[in-house]
């Protein structure tokens, strides 16, 4: 084989995992891109620090973000250029400042701001990258942990990606010169010789996100707030996986062109179904050695989370398969993946399986096996079906519940929209009724609180708030459109005027009465 996996690192959390799925608490899905700051996107900085402190006096005892790596075409974090890289977006240009590798000359924060409530992804990409150059550029490259970070290797597919991206005008590696276009080990590592200087500034950005992760995420466990990340099934087409490893790991002929590639067939989200374009896994060539690859993706992961998300959970018991070409999602079928036999027994307290969508009885067997919590999202329990799981009453306490997720809009905007009020209120009513009694005023805003109450009074050992509901923001704060490419997607951010001490109180309070502090 020619890729590089790594060691499968033990996991250093697993104390922390078994405490946190099994007790009953309150988490805020929070996206770091999302955080209030003057750099025109979330960083690691003080406004991270701040967030962690406002959440631990509100009550929240875990912090859900969406995946860390870097964004790539659609700024999504589900399409990244890297499975394992992470968002150098994120670094903290003022902590760069206070360690002397940058000064107050070399960038001006409001350069990256179009407006206080929007990520402008086109600026980040314009700016961001030269402004870590010049603090690279005063960075001391014989840094001991520096080197040994470089020598152990873990990010050099990333690195020798993203320097050829650069130098090819950040093309899709399909449309770089001939001779780069497939991996050849010999050539590479003579461009890796004659390009140190650019291989040696991506690694950078690595050391510099990890020691600014590493710090933000200590000071969490500290305060009691353990932190959740995210991992996506798929990795991007335009990414160093596919360039490198081609057919190695993915359903592709020998020129790189995938033979079937990644969607979801018609649901609640899309009539025609979502077709994603991913490539898929060789599963049945993975199986050889193991899943190597991918046991050691969720054991790095793990080193950087106290929990693990994984989205599509339900794609590693079948997944399903779009004919390269096809118009929509419907021309697509189901084929088998390798269930629960990728999974490590002591993955057990570690990982949250995102079980939403098309279900069978493969996906219940294979979550019974692995013992993975599945996720209720309560914005899904008003279909009328007798049986939805969705509807609160039906919660089983081993799960996570939400009142949405990132890719539906904001409760109150589903409020909002939905054509029969008197439906959601008679649900509600129904629902809160052994807990306490539904508020007259049934306004969008008052009906998403008694929601968000309702939640908390659930048997769900972990209910989450995504920060948009805890503020009963309406669809201008809505996170994500699947199947779409626009500037409203991944780009909606909060300010410090929306951390309120009256939410916290009332927050806080919910935590206390319904027994989640």
């Amino acid at each position: 084989m020619l890729y590089y996996y790594g060691n499968i690192i033990n996991n250093e959390n697993s104390e922390e995992e078994s405490r946190v799925l099994q007790t009953r608490i309150a988490g805020v899905l929070m996206p770091v891109s999302a955080l209030p700051s003057k750099e025109g996107i979330g960083t690691l900085g003080k406004d991270a620090y701040r967030f962690i402190d406002y959440i631990k006096q509100s009550g929240f005892s875990l912090w859900q973000v969406l995946p860390l790596v870097p964004t790539n075409y659609g700024d999504s974090p589900y399409q990244s250029c890297s499975s394992e890289a992470l968002n150098y977006y994120f670094i903290d240009l003022q902590t760069l400042v206070e360690e002397g590798l940058l000064t107050a000359e070399d960038y001006a924060a409001e350069e990256f701001i179009t407006h206080p409530r929007r990520v402008d992804y086109g600026k980040l990409f314009e700016k961001k990258v030269a402004v870590l150059k010049k603090a690279f550029a005063r960075f001391d490259r014989e840094d001991k942990d520096f080197q040994a970070f470089v020598a152990a290797g873990k990010y050099d597919d990333f690195a020798l990606f993203m320097s050829l991206k650069e130098g090819f005008s950040h093309r899709a590696w399909q449309e770089w010169p001939e001779e780069f276009r497939n991996y050849n080990e010999e050539r590479m590592r003579l461009y890796a010789h004659t390009h140190r200087e650019s291989l040696l500034f991506w690694q950078f950005t690595q050391f510099i996100f990890l020691k600014q992760w590493k710090a933000l995420k200590a000071y969490a466990n500290a305060q009691g707030i353990a932190v959740m990340g995210d991992m996506p099934l798929y990795v991007a087409m335009d990414s160093a996986e596919v360039w490198k490893y081609g057919n190695e790991l993915f359903l592709m002929d020998e020129d790189k062109n995938p033979t079937a590639v990644a969607g979801v067939p018609p649901d609640a989200f899309s009539e025609d179904g979502q077709l994603w374009g991913n490539p898929l896994y060789n599963w049945n060539k993975m199986e050889e050695d193991g899943y190597r690859w991918w046991r050691a993706r969720i054991a790095s992961a793990l080193t950087l989370y106290d929990l693990l998300r994984i989205d599509h959970f339900r794609g590693f018991d079948r997944y399903f398969a779009v004919p390269v070409g096809a118009e929509s999602a419907r021309e697509g079928l189901w084929q088998h993946g390798p269930k629960e036999k990728l999974f490590l027994p002591e993955w057990q307290n570690a990982i949250v399986a995102e079980d939403l969508g098309t279900l069978d009885e493969g996906v219940y067997r294979l979550m019974e096996l692995t013992g993975y919590p599945g996720m209720r999202v309560l914005s899904f329990g008003f279909d009328g079906s007798p049986a939805c799981p969705h509807v609160p009453s039906a919660y089983p306490t081993h799960c996570i519940a939400y009142t949405g997720t990132h890719d539906n809009e904001p409760l109150r905007a589903f409020i909002e929209n939905f054509p029969d009020r008197e439906w959601i209120v008679s649900v509600l009513k129904r629902e809160c009724e052994p807990y306490f009694p539904l508020p007259e005023d049934h306004s969008p805003k008052a009906l998403t609180l008694s929601a968000v109450r309702l939640l908390y009074a659930s048997k769900a050992n972990i209910c989450i708030l995504p920060l948009w509901d805890a503020l009963a923001l309406g669809a201008e704060a809505r996170i994500n459109f699947p199947s779409t490419v626009s500037p409203a997607n991944w780009s909606y951010r909060f300010t410090g005027e929306d951390f309120t001490q009256e939410l916290s109180i009332f927050l806080r309070d919910l935590a206390s009465r319904y027994k989640r502090l």
